[in-house]
Formats: structure tokens, sequence, C-alpha cells
């Protein structure tokens, strides 16, 4: 099923129940804009979430998270969340949920063998994998796959075995992001495999913050805190993981906002530089000519 708006919850009358219950037969895609749209407590089936423009704010597990332009969250099935776009601008959204048992046999396909499949081939015992419910970038192969799944719908209408193809290959490609989140995890410096699984969760936590309030004006400590691991273990374990210290990554993330706002707007280099939680032009400046070998506003011209 397709749908090109968002319900409004709040609306006297809005039936929450009849709405939701289609998301337990149907794969489900809402490509749609909306501003001031809010979603208080749900609990969902196996969705990615995307916004082409704007923000959209998710509650997961008391912790914020914030998807922008080239950002995409997986949610695993059972997950109660929140979700709000803020303000009067206009964000454009792009959630995809996946049918429970679609989405079982899929997994099953691809984490078996065909011998397996041969002698089961409709086993009861399909099991989804835990996915890490934490920020990604969108590579070039997904953004494709996601922008051939809406052109086609808007351009030849919505077709339902057309879609279950394209989503069929686009579940595999999460399968592949998990898959490289696990090996990534094994980077932690720990024995056992539980416990470089759960601090790789928290670093995850760690990155999201990071992402999503990289404007505030952020302390190790108080990322630390919300990860629920000390100074010393965030920054040993964020390097092993990811190859970069906690505040690396931060400018990385401020310096790529910049460029892109470099991009795509006329906006003043002191206003950019405000946006992107420096302290001053100067130091903004001096961080973006390290990082891109030019100032920013040659960077611009080009």
């Amino acid at each position: 099923m397709y749908f090109t708006s968002v319900p409004d919850h709040t609306e006297p009358g809005f039936d929450e129940a009849l709405y939701f219950s289609k998301f337990k037969k149907h794969n489900i895609i809402i490509n749609a804009e909306s501003s001031g749209s809010r979603c208080d407590d749900h609990v969902g089936c196996l969705s990615v979430k995307t916004v082409l423009s704007g923000e959209e704010c998710y509650g997961i597990d008391r912790r914020r998270l914030v998807i922008r332009p080239g950002q995409f969250l997986v949610l695993n099935d059972d997950q109660r969340y929140s979700c709000r776009t803020d303000g009067d601008e206009k964000v454009k959204c792009l959630s995809i949920f996946f049918q429970k048992e679609f989405a079982s046999s899929v997994f099953d396909d691809m984490l078996n063998s065909e011998e397996t499949l041969l002698q089961y081939p409709s086993s009861d015992n399909k099991t989804a994998p835990e996915f890490f419910q934490t920020l990604n970038t969108i590579t070039p192969d997904l953004q494709a796959q996601l922008t051939g799944l809406t052109t086609t719908i808007e351009n030849r209408g919505y077709d339902a075995a057309m879609a279950d193809e394209r989503l069929f290959f686009l579940l595999r490609h999460l399968i592949g992001v998990h898959k490289s989140e696990m090996v990534r995890g094994d980077k932690v410096n720990a024995v056992k495999a539980t416990t470089r699984k759960e601090i790789y969760k928290r670093l995850c936590i760690a990155r999201d913050v990071l992402h999503s309030s990289y404007r505030e004006n952020l302390d190790l400590y108080k990322i630390s805190h919300l990860a629920c691991l000390s100074v010393p273990q965030l920054i040993r374990q964020f390097k092993a993981a990811f190859h970069c210290t906690p505040y690396q990554y931060l400018i990385r993330i401020r310096l790529e906002h910049a460029a892109r706002l470099l991009q795509h707007t006329n906006k003043p280099v002191q206003e950019i530089t405000w946006i992107c939680g420096f302290e001053n032009t100067s130091a903004f400046c001096r961080a973006f000519k390290s990082a891109y070998g030019i100032q920013p506003m040659i960077f611009r011209k080009k």
C-alpha cells in the first residue's frame, strides 16, 4: 500500500487501531510532506525511516534521534517509539513498513542455505535479526533503491507485485548493513561477544547523540552519561569501533553539514558557523580548510 499523506493522530475521531491494522496485512510505503505532525506513542513493525528534506525527531528507549537527509533509521518489530516534525517547515518523509511474514520470509531466504530452503520451504521457525536501532548513512546503492521505488510508483502508479520485489532487495541491503555493523562491533575491546555487542550498542547511542545534537555545546561527560559509559571507556572504545575519537567525529559531522549549506544555500559564512556549532568564524574556517583543503568561500564558488 502507498500513502502520500500522514494522518493527524491527535485529530478527534482518528481510529488508530483501524489505521494500523493495515500494517499487519500489507507492506506500507509512506511518501509524504508534513509539518507539525506527531505520534506520541506507537508500537510498530520492522520499518525504515528517512527524510528527503527537513528533520524528523524520534524517541526510542528514552533517547532522542533526529533524522536528516542522507540518514536512515531501522526500527525493529514491536519497538515502541514516538515521532514528530516541529515547526511550520515542510518535511518530506519516507517510511517503509514491512509486513512481518514478508520480512521473515526474506530473512529466511538470505540466512539459510539452498539445501535448507529446499528441505523446509515453509518453515514456521523464521526469525528476524535484531537490527541496531541507530542512525546510518544512506549509501549511493541504497539511495538508488529508494529513488527507484518512489519514482516508479509516482510514474506508473502503485503495483503491489512491483513494490514487493523492490522491497525484497531493500531488505537484503539492510541485512548487509546489519552484518557490517556486527563486524564493526567486533572491533570493541572485550573478550565476550555479548559484552562487545552491549558496548557497541552504547557506542551507537553516543554516535547518535553527536548526530542529533551536533549544534549544541556537547562535552564528553554528557555524552558518556547518555551512553552509560565512563569517559575513558567511551574514548577508547569509540576509537576502536569508528577509528576516531568522539570529538573528531563531532567536528566531521559539523563540517559535513557546513559543506552542505555552502553548496545548497546562500547563507553567509558567519551564520553557517553558528548553525553548525562552531564558536567563531575563524575556528570554523581553520577546521574547514584543514578538512577540505580550501577556505569555505572558495569551496562555495567551486
